[in-house]
């Protein structure tokens, strides 16, 4: 496994375990290129995270796409292995339905 596929994982995990809806974009031909990893809808919010590892970073696309999230209204997020465990507490920061 790649180290973003180990980091594309830990996001998937933690979605699954607060039951968010989420969809994974293909890139591409009819796909959207530039779009997050991951868009997520959960408790009235919308997300869009973008995976990275190591040193890698955001593409200039995939920063247009991140601030038309944020200009949208929406919330969006680069994680990493540094910052991944942190993702269940920042959409719960973020969520618009609280419990």
């Amino acid at each position: 496994m790649t180290p973003e596929a180990k980091v594309k994982k830990k996001v998937r995990d933690t979605l699954k375990a607060l039951g968010a809806y989420y969809a994974m974009p293909v890139t591409g031909g009819y796909g959207a290129s530039g779009a997050p990893d991951f868009l997520i809808c959960w408790r009235g919010s919308f997300f869009g995270v973008e995976c990275k590892a190591g040193k890698n970073t955001t593409t200039a696309l995939q920063d247009l796409n991140i601030l038309a999230i944020r200009k949208a209204g929406g919330k969006a997020i680069v994680i990493n292995e540094d910052n991944a465990d942190q993702l269940g507490s920042w959409m719960r920061a973020h969520e618009i339905i609280s419990t």
